[in-house]
């Protein structure tokens, strides 16, 4: 047998086989409503324990990438959950008349909060119906009339002890716009200005003597005058309160009696009556007055003073779902609106807002832990209302941001919600690392799978499920080819031949976008060539790049040889990721040896490319030699590895393997085949170890192969524990069923030395020797000589 033969896989190994026959089975069958979510058992589990826990801290973290349906299944659970509890009550804040700062928080039935906030507007409509007509009353006119009589009858009486004293000395009294004067009167005629200065200066002087006197009894008559002003405003005051009272008794009696089960409003309305009054006595004046706009000015500013500010008001049964896509201060703990009057800054309790913990208060709270997190401030906040169990709000913060005149410190609403963040699994071990209370306040964790198992169970919720989807939504159907098409992408997705992706909104995805290629075709009917045309367009959208590369491979700005031999090259196998798109591309490893003592350096690492695992996996190079060939003389060689023009950072131990092998291949002398590219990471023992982004990678190197033209010698080595990680695609399963390209599977390096080298590895004898000529015999001799030359056992 040709060396190298018992490692190639056959074209059944290379991708998962689908049967169609059960694929049509699963069509045929009714599709189950319970199968909403297709695998994630262990999540499922923990949100449902979660739910029934009703202690505090059982909070849910849901830990897993997006489109794994973490949303869906939360908002599936919490729906089916809510229906079971109890509505919360309605959130209301009234004006606290004690303390204007600090607005009350009273709580009613749900559906009660409306029904006293159309009961207040119907009130405020009463007062304005009853103000200010109740002022024409009748008896409120007499008795106004009756103040107004007295006062006037004082004042008159007062007027007319010094008008008589006036009239005995030729001087007249008179009395106008409020002004009272006094004029000279000369046979009995009163005297303007004119006369009045051609009078002698006898004259004159006996006039101002006398207006002088009449002036001071004047002044001595209406002493009283204001004790008798202030008693009849008194009065007037006294009547208008009484009139006041009187009128809007009735109207608080309704009310009091409607909602005397409830404390909290009847102490407001008590309070309110006070304040009412007040109220009345300044904006709505006795005369009526017309202007609507002036009416309508007159309502809102009652309503602003009197009405409630309803925070929450619960329509539906059930506790409430809430999800908060932006979860900012204002938007989780409720924020103040302004307004601006006469150039400051003012609010009012009716000025605040809800936020999403106030509407989500007896239920539950969805959020997304990363735009959560990213404002310390918030998830402070957020860990203080958990623990005490209060919705705690800084507004006073807020209103010195914005300069406000007149700030708020509302009475805090007790908090009793369960809250469901959605996180990727980084940030979960972060928090748990770096935050103390993480683990007191979330302690169950729904951790969601990337993979699920491809049984038969969970295929047919798959296929029930898109083909439920295509039917409602697209209008269309699918074929069982077509299903079998989604089927294979969906194991490349996971890149397993025995698991399915659990990413099931890239299934959708894809076949909404093979459903547009259907409808171009005139089809109704999805075929699997619509989904392969879908694959294919996402690939060219996406593939500028890739192609770039292998235009600089093809032209020879790259160099990668697919035929022919080398000493001390290999074609290795990366992965490169850029955005949402993945492609393999292969790249160039070489290695030089020499005599010398500064081990094997790892040039992607002396030039600051090389990442951390990388380093590692060379690291293990000089620890497989040593075990290997040195254990009767000292390791001592001076070797140089590099992945040739690489020019970005490398991470990773996928290339450990064909580092090696070109080492190796430096050492012996023997050149490597360059139409075998290979990938795997190697152990100390010479075990070769699975990797990742294997389909990849044999798929970059076979697109190379394919456009230089394939050979049949051509083929890619993989670690034998990837191949249930075999997912090819159709070309490449084609052109290996033909015998032009090959997939090779190795367990240990000494498959791979045999495959790229065309020679025996060799066995280790009882003596320690290989045999003659194999790898390792010329490998072990060869460095024994560089031991030699080092420590001059040749001179000698």
């Amino acid at each position: 047998m040709k060396i190298g033969e018992q490692n190639k896989l056959g074209v059944d190994v290379l991708a998962p086989q689908i049967e169609l026959h059960a694929i049509e089975t699963c069509m045929a069958q009714a599709y189950p409503d319970e199968y909403t979510i297709i695998g994630q058992k262990r999540a499922q589990s923990a949100i449902d324990f979660a739910l029934g826990m009703e202690l505090p801290g059982y909070n849910i973290y849901v830990m897993g990438e997006p489109a794994l349906g973490r949303f869906t299944m939360v908002q599936e659970k919490l729906a089916a959950q809510s229906r079971t509890k109890q509505t919360p009550p309605d959130w209301l804040y009234l004006n606290n008349f004690d303390e204007h700062r600090q607005p009350s928080a009273i709580f009613m039935a749900a559906g009660e909060g409306k029904l006293f906030s159309d009961d207040i507007d119907s009130f405020i409509d009463e007062i304005l119906d009853t103000f200010p007509a109740a002022f024409d009353n009748p008896n409120y006119q007499r008795q106004k009339k009756a103040i107004d009589s007295s006062f006037n009858e004082k004042y008159d009486e007062a007027l007319e002890i010094v008008e008589k004293i006036a009239n005995q000395h030729n001087v007249a009294l008179f009395e106008e716009s409020g002004v009272i004067s006094f004029a000279p009167v000369v046979d009995g005629k009163q005297l303007d200005d004119a006369e009045f200065s051609s009078l002698d200066d006898e004259q004159k002087q006996y006039f101002y003597d006398v207006i002088s006197r009449l002036e001071n009894a004047l002044n001595e008559a209406l002493i009283e005058l204001p004790r008798w002003k202030r008693e009849s405003s008194e009065k007037l005051r006294e009547l208008k309160q009484k009139t006041v009272e009187t009128a809007i008794k009735p109207l608080l009696k309704d009310l009091e009696h409607k909602y005397t089960s409830h404390l909290g409003i009847v102490k407001y309305l008590k309070d309110l009556k006070a304040e009412l009054i007040d109220a009345v006595l300044e904006w709505l004046a006795e005369e009526s007055d017309e202007n609507n706009k002036e009416d309508l000015d007159k309502r809102a500013m009652l309503t602003e003073y009197i009405a409630p500010n309803i925070l929450v008001s619960h329509k539906e049964e059930g506790a409430p779902v809430v999800y908060e896509p932006n979860p900012t201060f204002g938007n989780i703990f409720g924020k103040v609106e302004y307004t601006s009057q006469s150039g400051s800054i003012v609010t009012s309790f009716r000025s605040i807002q809800s936020g999403a913990l106030h509407r989500a208060n007896g239920g539950y709270l969805v959020m997304d832990a990363e735009k959560l997190m990213a404002n310390s401030q918030v998830w402070d906040a957020l860990k203080l209302s958990l623990k005490s169990k209060q919705i705690k709000t800084d507004l006073a913060a807020q209103d010195s941001s914005v300069g406000a005149s007149f700030t708020l410190k509302p009475q805090l609403i007790p908090l009793d919600v369960k809250i469901i963040l959605l996180g990727s699994r980084d940030l979960y071990y972060v928090m748990q690392e770096y935050d103390d209370e993480f683990n007191e306040l979330f302690r169950v964790l729904a951790d969601f799978d990337y993979h699920i198992p491809a049984t038969d169970k969970y295929q047919f919720q798959l296929i029930s499920r898109v083909q439920k989807y295509a039917t409602e939504t697209l209008k269309m159907s699918l074929s069982a080819h077509a299903f079998a098409a989604l089927l294979r992408f969906s194991h490349r997705q996971a890149e397993h031949q025995r698991k399915l992706s659990a990413r099931f909104a890239d299934v959708i995805e894809l076949t909404n976008e093979a459903a547009f290629f259907a409808r171009q075709d005139g089809e109704t009917t999805i075929e699997a060539a619509h989904i392969d045309e879908a694959l294919a367009g996402k690939q060219y959208r996406t593939g500028q790049i890739s192609e770039s590369f292998m235009t600089e491979i093809k032209e020879g700005h790259v160099l990668i040889q697919t035929e022919g031999t080398q000493v001390g090259c290999v074609n290795g196998l990366t992965v490169l990721h850029i955005g949402d798109t993945s492609f393999g591309t292969p790249a160039r490893i070489t290695a030089t040896v020499y005599a010398g003592s500064d081990g094997i350096v790892d040039i992607e690492r002396e030039a600051d490319l090389g990442k951390s695992i990388h380093s590692k996996g060379v690291m293990l190079l000089t620890g497989y030699l040593g075990n290997k060939y040195a254990q009767d003389f000292a390791l001592t060689l001076s070797a140089n590895i590099a992945i040739e023009q690489s020019y970005g950072s490398i991470d990773g131990d996928s290339a450990s393997l064909a580092e090696l092998c070109a080492l190796v291949s430096a050492i012996t002398r023997l050149p490597i085949n360059q139409g075998i590219a290979l990938t795997g990471s190697i152990n100390q023992h010479g075990e070769v170890q699975a990797i990742g982004g294997v389909n990849e990678k044999i798929e970059g190197f076979f697109k190379l192969c394919q456009m230089r033209g394939l050979n049949g010698a051509q083929g890619v080595i993989v670690p034998q524990s990837n191949v249930h990680n075999l997912v090819l695609n159709a070309q490449v399963l084609e052109a290996v069923e033909k015998g032009l390209f090959s997939i090779y599977a190795v367990s240990t390096v000494d498959q791979a030395f045999e495959i790229l080298l065309g020679k025996q590895a060799g066995e280790l004898s009882a003596k320690g020797t290989y045999g003659k000529d194999t790898i390792h015999d010329l490998a072990l001799r060869r460095l024994s000589h560089f031991a030699e030359v080092i420590n001059g056992g040749v001179e000698e």
